[in-house]
């Protein structure tokens, strides 16, 4: 504004006359000229408000709950026999290995760790993995389960390192067709039925939450398994069986059956119904 009288810059003391454009404060009721007004330093606001996005998603371990399963029976282990042999448990131990019923944790855990990190990496083709769920109101979990292009996926991962899956069919002529599945000679059938159950689980899930038209499909990938240099995967009772190469191409079809805007909504309906184990 222009001075109705003689003022003097709050800020550098400047003596401004009359008729001089200046800036006033109301407030204070003091002037400031022109150019300590450009050199003065504005102090920022607070930061605008980020509209809030969806809460992070926690995509689980591979293998988490099978490592710790291992850890808590071999650390038992460990001090059942310190306990009974004070002086000689370290010996003991050192020279002795982990029963099977055990090892079998770790087995399982380094199998569901590798397929874990395979199918982590397909995310860059759409594909989002959860890891290690758990099911509500079971001691079971589920090893992962993908939402992709090729849909939902239920994975249950099995080592059964240098071991042949396969499939043998029974009734073909008399009697009713009946598959089942060996693995190094041995029927390995519950294995389907267990797969079949974790499917359901899934199907509940989505169907709840109003995504009932989302395929669902279960699967069995045997890990550092056998396999014949030719074709090898097949399926049995409607469950596939294949090898972790093979489950990637799988996943990531040439005719999607699920469309990128759903896979988000999909995946999030999963965790939160099945959070990690």
């Amino acid at each position: 504004m222009r001075l109705r009288y003689t003022g003097r810059c709050r800020d550098c003391g400047a003596q401004l006359a009359a008729g001089t454009t200046a800036v006033y404060d109301k407030t204070t009721k003091t002037v400031q000229c022109f150019s300590c007004r450009a050199g003065a330093v504005v102090e920022p606001g607070p930061p605008a408000a980020t509209p809030p996005g969806p809460d992070p998603l926690d995509a689980g371990r591979a293998g988490a709950s099978a490592r710790r399963e291992y850890e808590r029976r071999s650390a038992k282990r460990e001090t059942r026999i310190r306990e009974a042999h004070p002086h000689l448990g370290g010996l003991i131990l050192a020279l002795s290995d982990d029963p099977q019923s055990t090892t079998a944790w770790a087995q399982g855990a380094r199998g569901e760790e590798l397929l874990g990190a395979r199918l982590d990496g397909l995310a860059e083709r759409g594909v989002r993995a959860l890891h290690d769920r758990r099911i509500p109101m079971s001691r079971a979990n589920i090893d992962h389960i993908t939402v992709g292009p090729g849909g939902v996926h239920v994975i249950d991962a099995k080592r059964y390192a240098g071991k042949r899956p396969e499939r043998r069919v029974d009734g073909w002529l008399f009697g009713t067709r009946t598959e089942k599945l060996y693995v190094g000679g041995r029927d390995k059938t519950p294995l389907v039925a267990g797969v079949h159950k974790q499917v359901a689980v899934v199907r509940e899930v989505l169907d709840a939450a109003g995504l009932g038209e989302v395929r669902v499909r279960g699967v069995l990938c045997f890990v550092e398994a056998e396999w014949p240099l030719f074709g090898g995967d097949f399926t049995v009772d409607g469950v596939d069986v294949l090898w972790p190469k093979r489950l990637g191409e799988r996943l990531v079809p040439k005719e999607p059956a699920l469309a990128p805007e759903r896979i988000d909504e999909v995946l999030r309906a999963l965790a939160a119904a099945l959070p990690p184990a």
